[in-house]
């Protein structure tokens, strides 16, 4: 492990910020000691916040923003915004001051901003967004969750082995399971890019951990540790399964105020309710992240408290800490060379300065 982080903060980005922002990096400091944060935002709002919070002194550097990109701004609008606290946060990045960045803003402007202005990592097509997500087995990992509306069997591959060391990283997970998310679990089942993907896997260095075909009800009973889709389905996906983690809150309210002797079950089976509770809090999955990109960069929910905005904090020091992208960088080496061993007759040595591709993927 290296160092620990600089991390560029976003200190306007998000439903209540800047307040829920500077109470989430005191949380956050806590943890993570020696961190360093360079927070971008409106001056005359975040210093009163940051003196109210001594221990900040020392590990936060504020940098004045004069603009600020909504939450309903167009990503192409965002662009012209180059002063905004975003934009600097990501420049940042850009510019070897920090390793990441985390932003409770805009999701499609930091996601366009981060591609522009970061870029992506020699070998990959497209970044995906990636969640953690709790299952009946532990935590699993989606991705894509919306980056990619379509993904092609190159993209779907890519994806795998970035969730693959995402699994690794952030889970502790020695041999994350893969699988890839489709109708049904039998071979024949789905598309073309669906079908070419899982032949890629079964033939590439993670085949050992790579399940085959998953469908809807698999993401919850955990199957696999991370699961492998388009931007569209996985989008889908995702809120499905929030909206169904409010109901089943909600459904326990009702059965539980119901009546006296709902109310009396209720005392007896408290502290189970709030273990589970405590599993289900949004705030515990809070962070998606922006995967393949050449910097860290986590997009916390823009509803979040200064808890949830601290565990996306935490996200971005452990990827940072454990050198995310290097390891991102390996995998996919280790990939391509086995794709070139496997077939040399049909993988030309790539053009000079072009990145390398998957043999047999599309795109």
């Amino acid at each position: 492990m290296t160092a620990l982080p600089t991390l560029a903060i976003d200190g306007m980005g998000g439903d209540h910020a800047p307040e829920m922002v500077v109470s989430g990096l005191a949380i956050a400091l806590e943890r993570h000691p020696e961190t360093h944060f360079l927070l971008f935002g409106d001056e005359a709002r975040l210093a009163p916040l940051l003196a109210r919070v001594p221990r900040l002194r020392d590990a936060v550097a504020l940098r004045h923003a004069s603009e600020i990109i909504p939450g309903d701004l167009k990503p192409t609008a965002a662009l012209r915004l180059r002063q905004s606290s975003m934009r600097l946060a990501i420049d940042a990045v850009a510019g070897g001051e920090a390793q990441g960045v985390v932003s409770a803003g805009n999701t499609g402007a930091l996601l366009t901003l981060s591609k522009i202005v970061l870029k992506t990592l020699p070998g990959i097509d497209r970044p995906a967004m990636a969640g953690i997500a709790p299952s009946a087995r532990g935590e699993v990992v989606m991705l894509d969750l919306g980056a990619n509306v379509a993904c092609d069997a190159r993209n779907l591959v890519e994806f795998a082995v970035m969730g693959d060391i995402f699994a690794r990283v952030v889970l502790g997970l020695p041999a994350p399971r893969i699988g890839i998310l489709n109708i049904g679990s039998e071979e024949m089942k789905g598309d073309d890019r669906l079908r070419e993907a899982a032949d890629i896997l079964r033939a590439s260095p993670i085949a050992a951990q790579f399940h085959g075909f998953v469908e809807g009800h698999d993401i919850a009973a955990g199957t696999t540790d991370v699961v492998v889709t388009d931007g569209f389905t996985g989008n889908v996906a995702l809120k499905t399964g929030e909206g169904a983690l409010k109901l089943v809150g909600q459904l326990l309210r009702e059965v539980f105020t119901t009546s006296v002797a709902a109310r009396i079950g209720y005392l007896f089976a408290k502290s189970s309710l709030e273990r589970l509770r405590e599993w289900l809090d949004p705030r515990r999955y809070n962070g998606a992240m922006m995967l393949g990109l050449t910097g860290v960069v986590v997009k916390s929910h823009g509803g979040t408290d200064a808890e949830g905005f601290a565990h996306a904090i935490d996200v971005a020091v452990d990827m940072v800490a454990n050198r995310f992208n290097d390891r991102i960088r390996d995998g996919l080496s280790a990939l391509l060379a086995a794709r070139a061993a496997e077939a040399p007759a049909t993988n030309p040595e790539p053009e000079t300065g072009a990145a390398p591709r998957l043999a047999g993927a599309g795109g």
